[in-house]
């Protein structure tokens, strides 16, 4: 399927096509960048988020995970998100069945090509990012932002908060196709926890089961904090990213 043009490193193919839902986001307070996505198509996690101490990008429609990839390379080298997807996608020859959103500690980006299945779009926030493509329509987004802002405030994890974005999106009708696989991924250097990277690569209500897991590996995080302390809990909370 489609190619893309471009220095070696961007010499590749890509034939990957995830029509999802998704919200990248930060929280300032806690130095953490993360991620909530579902499709359906299965294992998304694997593919549209890319998380760092610098910021979050998820790619997605036509995926080209080189944007992920190369997005966080360049934002470690102090780059601003969107000056660096705004090079990379320019070197794209398929950027117009991309989707790829993001953020780093001061700025937002978001690019819907033209040639993204409708519904498509994305909208940002002063710390959040949204966007979509085979949707049910614009709720999807319009859900999952209401939800995001309303969370605010509230004192909840940034993994928490994602997911109530996530399952907004997924109540609101999400992708049109239906549902398989969901993913929620965080990089918080002060305070990380087991509970910021989880899967669900298949399940007939991914979005639902990704909270259940989500719940049990904060039931099992104080646990641990009660039987072995706090810095087992830091130990055990340095997760891949």
């Amino acid at each position: 399927m489609g190619g893309v043009r471009g220095p070696s490193w961007y010499n590749l193919k890509t034939v990957v096509d995830l029509h999802t839902f998704s919200i990248t986001a930060r929280d300032p307070e806690a130095g953490a960048f993360g991620i909530a996505v579902a499709t359906a198509r299965p294992n998304v996690g694997g593919l549209v988020p890319w998380v760092s101490a610098r910021g979050a990008i998820a790619t997605q429609a036509r995926v080209n995970t080189e944007l992920g990839r190369q997005g966080q390379a360049l934002l470690a080298q102090g780059v601003p998100i969107d000056v660096a997807l705004s090079a990379l996608l320019r070197k794209d020859g398929d950027r117009e069945i991309r989707q790829v959103h993001g953020l780093d500690a001061e700025r937002v980006f978001g690019h819907t090509g033209a040639g993204c299945v409708p519904w498509c779009g994305h909208q940002a926030g002063e710390a959040f990012t949204v966007a979509g493509n085979m949707l049910v329509g614009p709720e999807v987004l319009a859900a999952m932002e209401r939800a995001f802002k309303a969370s605010d405030g509230a004192q909840r994890d940034l993994s928490d908060r994602l997911l109530a974005a996530l399952e907004a999106g997924q109540a609101a009708g999400g992708d049109k196709r239906g549902k398989q696989s969901a993913a929620l991924l965080v990089a918080a250097g002060r305070d990380p926890r087991m509970y910021h990277n989880l899967r669900v690569d298949d399940h007939v209500d991914p979005v639902a089961e990704l909270r259940r897991i989500w719940q049990v590996v904060v039931d099992h995080s104080k646990q641990i904090e009660a039987e072995y302390g706090p810095a087992a809990v830091r130990l055990f909370g340095r997760v891949k990213h």
